[in-house]
């Protein structure tokens, strides 16, 4: 097949063939399918044709239509379709119900772009990698609504991932465990099942993940855990934040949760995390990890792990950043393990790395990140620059997946809508990283997601997204909005000065300025229940992202021996009480309480603060 320039997909496709004619569709079409399994799509493509003013009507069991959907054994990929587009109609061929359902979902893309009249083109297409995945951080404070979830699984599932896997720390009713999760809002196995359910219809394979070493200080706080914990007392954490790996009362632990929580799963695949085990070999396991390394230590409890992965028939997935900071243990890890190697710098050091585990025969999945986490705003061209380089990267190391990480570091004040572009971008790597076009990924983005034809929106995401200074520099300044102490002491943050990476009261007057003037537009009744949520959620982003501005440049006057004017300090206050009100209904719309009120009471505090300085 020839290739043309195709159009401008967020998903791009393999092989694209342009012709010179048009088809258009009639005002009342035909949706046609013998397989059941094509109705969920054939419907979804109906429901796109009514906000369009087109009747379009979904009948099964007949091989005739404008639109057409066949089997064909002669598609070679179980994933992969071919969709041609003719002047008397449009035909959608595939091997599998999975192909078929992918090949709609580019149909869709196409009405987006084109409205009722299409070019006439022929597709041939197929993904990249086995596993295309979304992570999605349900611990650090949001635990999204069962409904929330669902919607976001229908609108991954429009980009073609296949994967979808919730980090859980200790959101989950264990029943041998049960004070585990209390005060949370956990998921119980009810909540996991219809979520997995509502996945397998739209061809994504619910994966589990749960912390099992590191990152367990929410269990660890507990009285009847905290003498579980390496280094009871770190960060002034009851039993720290990770479990002691020479305490044989840790994996009997870990047993029971996953006697709890796996047989609630039918994927292959579970995540045991294993990550970023801070304290490890500095308190209970010291004195091994002396005498025969940190690396030995770390691999001796994963060796229990695994073996409990096996116990219950699950392929162990396990993030690789202990494993390469200590590669001498590598020749021992199991060859079914397969290596999670996570990276979120632009050109991080991991990423680059890949190849050793490749070269060990550890199967892997490369694993970039949306970079909402610590931002109001997502900072999005840290994520255009990490998902890009991590994929060519994936693909010239035979990675078998690629998976974008949302996480929800500090709290999780960042809001859903300002992750999506990035989960997006991810997915489109993990489709054709080959065809994507990163500059212009917001602009496609904004067009067949929310109809943004003029680009204004694709602007001002990408206004909110932009980031003034380094990261860790930014994410302090995303804390100072509710950092405790902030306008007493006169600094901004406690852990980065600010001062010190250029931000000026110039700069931070503009950025304020350019944020004053986005244009944020109010959703249209006709869109999709979950994408009018999403534009509700940026204007309050904004919002927060100017008021932690505001309160960087009230700080450095109170540093200066100066004191605000109260009525600059009583304006800040009420903002920040509404702003806290509008935070508070946006969170309710689509989490469940759980950790609400700790961001509430920062909200409050600062507020607070600011009216005692009158």
């Amino acid at each position: 097949m020839k290739h043309s320039v195709p159009p401008p997909f967020v998903v791009p496709v393999r092989e694209f063939k342009r012709m010179a004619s048009r088809f258009t569709f009639s005002s009342r079409p035909d949706l046609t399918s013998i397989h059941g399994s094509d109705l969920l799509p054939l419907r979804q493509l109906r429901d796109d044709l009514a906000r369009r003013n087109t009747a379009a009507r979904v009948r099964r069991g007949s091989a005739l239509g404008e639109v057409a959907v066949r089997r064909d054994r002669g598609v070679v990929h179980a994933e992969g379709y071919r969709l041609r587009v003719a002047i008397t109609g449009i035909e959608i061929t595939a091997a599998t119900d999975a192909g078929a359902f992918y090949g709609i979902q580019t149909l869709r893309e196409l009405i987006s772009i084109y409205g009722l009249r299409l070019p006439c083109c022929e597709i041939e297409d197929a993904p990249a990698f086995a596993r295309r995945g979304i992570y999605h951080d349900c611990s650090r404070g949001k635990v999204p609504k069962v409904s929330t979830v669902k919607a976001l699984i229908e609108f991954l599932a429009r980009f073609k991932i296949n994967e979808l896997q919730l980090y859980l720390e200790n959101v989950f009713t264990f029943q041998k465990h049960p004070s585990i999760g209390k005060g949370f809002s956990p998921y119980t196995p009810e909540d996991l099942l219809e979520m997995q359910d509502h996945a397998r219809k739209y061809h994504v394979n619910f994966v589990p993940s749960l912390t099992s070493f590191g990152h367990f200080e929410k269990i660890l706080m507990l009285p009847e855990y905290s003498s579980l914990g390496e280094y009871p007392g770190f960060r002034n954490l009851p039993g720290g934040t990770t479990l002691c790996p020479t305490d044989p009362r840790s994996i009997r632990l870990l047993a029971d949760m996953y006697e709890d929580f796996l047989p609630h799963f039918a994927a292959e695949d579970f995540n045991v995390c294993g990550d970023e085990p801070w304290e490890l070999g500095k308190g209970r396991s010291k004195r091994r990890a002396d005498r025969l390394g940190l690396g030995r230590v770390y691999l001796d409890f994963i060796l229990k792990v695994h073996k409990l992965c096996l116990k219950h028939g699950k392929r162990m997935n396990l993030w690789s950043d202990i494993v390469l900071d200590h590669p001498e243990m590598i020749p021992e890890i199991p060859r079914d393990i397969v290596m999670l190697n996570w990276d979120y710098g632009t050109t991080g050091k991991r990423i680059d790395r890949s190849h050793e585990i490749v070269e060990a025969g550890l199967p892997w999945v490369a694993c970039p990140g949306t970079h909402g986490w610590l931002s109001h705003g997502s900072r999005i061209n840290d994520s255009l620059e990490n998902t890009s380089y991590f994929a060519r990267v994936a693909v010239e190391n035979g990675a078998e997946g690629f998976m974008t990480t949302d996480w929800g570091d500090g709290g999780h004040r960042q809001f859903l809508g300002v992750c999506l572009s990035g989960m997006a971008h991810g997915a489109a790597h993990a489709w054709h990283t080959n065809g994507v076009v990163d500059k212009t990924h917001l602009r496609r983005f904004t067009r067949v997601v929310f109809g943004d034809t003029s680009g204004q929106l694709a602007r001002s995401i990408a206004v909110l997204g932009a980031k003034e200074s380094g990261q860790w520099a930014y994410s302090a300044l995303v804390e100072s909005l509710v950092e405790p102490k902030t306008l007493a002491t006169g600094f901004a943050v406690t852990r980065c000065h600010i001062d010190q990476v250029g931000l000026t009261g110039t700069r931070l007057n503009a950025r304020m300025d350019k944020l004053l003037a986005l244009p944020w537009a109010a959703p249209s009744e006709s869109m999709e229940t979950f994408l009018r949520q999403a534009l509700d959620e940026f204007p309050v982003a904004t919002e927060m992202e100017r008021l932690a501005y505001r309160r960087v440049l009230l700080a450095r006057t109170v540093r200066g021996d100066r004191r605000p004017a109260s009525r600059e300090l009583k304006k800040h206050a009420s903002e920040l009480e509404g702003c806290a009100g509008k935070f508070a209904r946006l969170w309710r719309v689509r989490n469940r309480p759980s950790r609400l009120r700790d961001n509430l009471n920062g909200f409050r505090n600062a507020a607070r603060e600011a009216r005692s300085l009158v």
